[in-house]
């Protein structure tokens, strides 16, 4: 299938989030046209995407009147600033996480796309992961029971500090581990389960010389349960399965086994038929206890992990008014869990 109006779409970074994470898909997607990039040294794009403009600055690419949407892929410090500079250009944003480091900032983003009739779009791709769909499904099915805990964790062994060095100043906003996984996990959690009463925060720092969150644990707390961990750190040298769930009925772990990144860093298209295919070996493994006490598990294969549903769902909101997956309220409810921990929620208007 191809589109006769594409939405003709430019990226202000081609990093490795630019280079894996979009124009794969921007290209691959029949209803996208890739056309133009922001490189204001490299010049790597046009080696893949020959028919790519490469600009020199963002105001240059904000001032092509032939495109539509803005992918905002630039580090975490310039994310609302970028946005709020594109959608006064008039283009619709696709923003990469975090999407803010405030609720202030968000809330003022969202004021102006509505005043300038533009939508603004978060981009959470792990939504499309294969292990979390895996999850979905088996909470979908109500094998579980009603859940009573639940943990996902985001883990990495990574002592040396990062080159970037703004992702290791404390004064930079959205830097450390919080801001730099934890929007993956929170998005994972509140696409479930919803708004929590409230969150209880817990941050470290653990490699040598670090002077920003290497590990965090956020526990957010539902009335009617269940008790949702969300975690992540980066001195784990064996990681534990990434999603554990506890119900009155059974149990279900899952490592985190999702292989779209491996694949686009090797680059493979996304069109490949191999592509989001997890290995079986990876398979999450379901507890189900029955009726008379006895316990049957089995491994549970996973769906085909799939980042272009992001962009279908991104195609169905521009081009034909669909709701957008990723909403407004379940954004601020992140960014309050992030910036905003042991308070209750139920006192002020950001609740949505």
């Amino acid at each position: 299938m191809s589109s006769s109006n594409p939405i003709q779409t430019g990226l202000l970074a081609y990093g490795m989030s630019g280079q894996l994470f979009q124009a794969p898909f921007v290209a691959a997607h029949p209803a996208f046209a890739f056309r133009a990039v922001v490189e204001r040294t490299r010049k790597q794009a046009r080696q893949r995407y020959p028919d790519a403009i490469s600009y020199d600055a963002v105001d240059a690419l904000l001032a092509d009147e032939a495109i539509e949407l803005v992918i905002v892929n630039t580090p975490n410090d310039s994310h609302v600033a970028l946005a709020r500079q594109a959608l006064q250009a008039g283009k619709h944003v696709l923003l990469e996480k975090p999407v803010a480091t405030s609720v202030a900032e968000l809330m003022e983003l969202y004021a102006l796309a509505r005043a300038r009739n533009r939508q603004l779009l978060a981009y959470q791709n792990r939504r499309w992961d294969s292990d979390f769909q895996s999850v979905r499904e088996v909470v979908a099915s109500g094998q579980l029971g009603r859940l009573v805990e639940v943990t996902f964790r985001f883990d990495r062994h990574k002592l040396p500090l990062h080159h970037k060095l703004f992702k290791e100043e404390p004064e930079t906003p959205g830097s450390g581990l919080l801001f730099d996984l934890g929007p993956h996990v929170l998005d994972q959690a509140l696409s479930l389960f919803g708004r929590p009463e409230h969150v209880r925060r817990t941050l470290g720092q653990f490699r040598p010389g670090s002077r920003v969150a290497d590990y965090f644990q956020l526990q957010l707390h539902y009335p009617q349960g269940p008790l949702v961990t969300v975690a992540g750190g980066l001195v784990i040298p064996q990681p534990l399965p990434s999603f554990v769930l506890h119900g009155t009925h059974g149990s279900f772990l899952k490592p985190r086994a999702d292989v779209q990144e491996a694949q686009l860093n090797d680059a493979m298209s996304p069109l490949d038929a191999a592509y989001g295919l997890e290995p079986a070996e990876l398979a999450g493994q379901l507890t189900v206890v029955a009726a008379d006490g006895q316990r049957r598990t089995s491994s549970v294969a996973a769906p085909k992990g799939d980042y272009m549903g992001l962009f279908e769902a991104v195609y169905q909101s521009l081009r034909h008014g669909a709701p957008y997956p990723i909403t407004e309220e379940q954004l601020l409810w992140q960014l309050r869990a992030l910036t905003e921990p042991d308070d209750a929620w139920a006192l002020d208007g950001v609740n949505q």
